[in-house]
């Protein structure tokens, strides 16, 4: 009789495209999901025509996750107007009810630091489609590379179903199978890990990622 693995995959999210041909290697080589960011501040920033040739090049099957930093409701719904969006991310202090505005499934982005309520935060944005973990910072959204404390996640009691969280903040193939080690979380999502410049994927570096992503998964389901 063949025994089959309860456990989950981990999931794997790249965000911060801006190029075509990134977007298209980080996809052939396994990544589940594509971030693309529509906040003008960002180093890391696309526009509409922009957005629609990365999308374009993808093939079927991959998840394109739209990022806004406290965008009003005109911005995101012109660009899921025009740009094949599946999951918007929102990731500045929008309320639930914004989220739940569109005709989307969303991911509600926390920035984690010591005192951070992670459960309530969880509990405030109930409908979302997952939680995404990332590094405090005063003045950034994101993409910072900075790391918090994993060891919160496990101390909150913090499962990777309950609801699904993502991590982010300085991941990368050094130190993501620790990471979910100590967090245990559904998925996880890299930006500055696995660039050059920002914005210029390196695809032996999303291969690295990812490899370490999946050694991970089956030291798990030994």
């Amino acid at each position: 009789m063949t025994v089959y693995s309860t456990k989950t995959r981990t999931r794997v999210k790249i965000c911060g495209f801006t190029r075509p041909g990134d977007a298209l290697a980080a996809a052939m080589l396994g990544v589940d999901a594509i971030g693309l960011v529509f906040f003008h501040k960002s180093m890391r920033h696309v526009n509409i025509e922009q957005a629609r040739v990365i999308t374009d090049a993808l093939p079927p099957f991959v998840t394109v996750v739209g990022l806004f930093v406290n965008s009003d409701s005109y911005t995101v719904n012109e660009i899921l107007n025009n740009v094949p969006i599946d999951v918007l991310q929102f990731h500045g202090e929008e309320h639930q009810a914004f989220c739940s505005s569109f005709d989307r499934p969303y991911i509600k982005a926390v920035r984690v630091r010591q005192g951070s309520d992670i459960i309530q935060a969880a509990q405030t944005y109930k409908n979302a489609q997952g939680l995404l973990l990332d590094a405090w910072h005063p003045d950034e959204h994101g993409g910072t590379g900075l790391q918090f404390d994993w060891s919160m996640l496990k101390n909150a009691g913090i499962t990777n179903n309950e609801p699904p969280f993502i991590l982010a903040g300085g991941l990368c193939a050094a130190n993501v199978c620790m990471a979910l080690e100590t967090a245990r979380v559904y998925a996880v999502d890299v930006s500055s890990g696995v660039e050059t410049d920002k914005g210029i994927k390196d695809s032996t570096k999303i291969q690295e990622f990812i490899n370490e992503v999946n050694r991970f998964d089956i030291t798990q389901s030994v």
